[in-house]
């Protein structure tokens, strides 16, 4: 009985080689977690994913990671670009451009090369850009972060 258990068992390890892609990214393929979804635990792709439900853990995307205006994300981010519009608490670290809609709410340090961010959008934390060190704002520079008026965006985008 456990000889017929382990050959059932190599049956369905045949097929899980098609799922996990050896390329790097796959940019046509998206996973995607619902709105009512719940995921706790780490999570890696090679291609992009799209969260409009709830993860808590971190998230490893070597693609893009968008994270709907339902969607929840409680741990760290790694990621090639990222386009939040709704919920992350944690650390994201984003290879390329990292975008905050208008509905976005992003309390944690970023890393990244480059960030767009909407009016509208709430971001609490540090920004550190182009692999720099996180550079610690005094509080009195938050307070001042939503002032539209920026001298200083093509510096900051290099």
């Amino acid at each position: 009985m456990a000889h017929n258990h382990v050959s059932l068992f190599r049956n369905e390890t045949k097929t899980e080689p098609m799922n996990k892609a050896p390329e790097p990214v796959n940019t046509g393929k998206i996973n995607s977690i619902m709105e009512g979804t719940t995921i706790v635990g780490e999570i890696q792709s090679d291609s992009n994913v799209r969260i409009d439900g709830r993860v808590k853990g971190t998230i490893s995307v070597r693609g893009r990671l968008i994270v709907g205006a339902s969607g929840v994300v409680e741990g760290d981010v790694t990621c090639q670009s990222c386009d939040i519009e709704g919920t992350v608490n944690g650390k994201i670290n984003c290879q390329d451009l990292l975008s905050l809609k208008a509905t976005a709410k992003l309390n944690g340090d970023i890393n990244t090369k480059k960030l767009a961010i909407e009016p509208g959008a709430v971001f609490t934390g540090n920004c550190s850009m182009a692999g720099g060190v996180v550079k610690e704002m005094d509080p009195m520079r938050l307070s001042t972060a939503g002032n539209p008026a920026r001298t200083e965006p093509a510096q900051a985008a290099r």
